[in-house]
């Protein structure tokens, strides 16, 4: 390789071979603000519908008793 111009960096010379090679695709960066985007709201959903189905379990419980 003799060098690359990508995003304002100058790369030059087979020793920067590695870090061209990390550098992600604009599909891979988007996927990935996506997925981030939505853990926060799909751990709340989650933890909402367990959490309803143990309220509900343990009022099934103390109305038989």
């Amino acid at each position: 390789m003799k060098g690359a111009f990508i995003e304002e960096a100058i790369y030059i010379g087979d020793e920067n071979l590695d870090a061209l090679v990390s550098i992600k695709s604009k599909e891979e960066m988007i996927g990935e603000i996506i997925g981030l985007l939505q853990s926060p709201a799909k751990n709340v959903i989650s933890g909402l519908k367990s959490g309803g189905g143990k309220l509900a379990g343990i009022l099934k419980t103390l109305s038989e008793k």
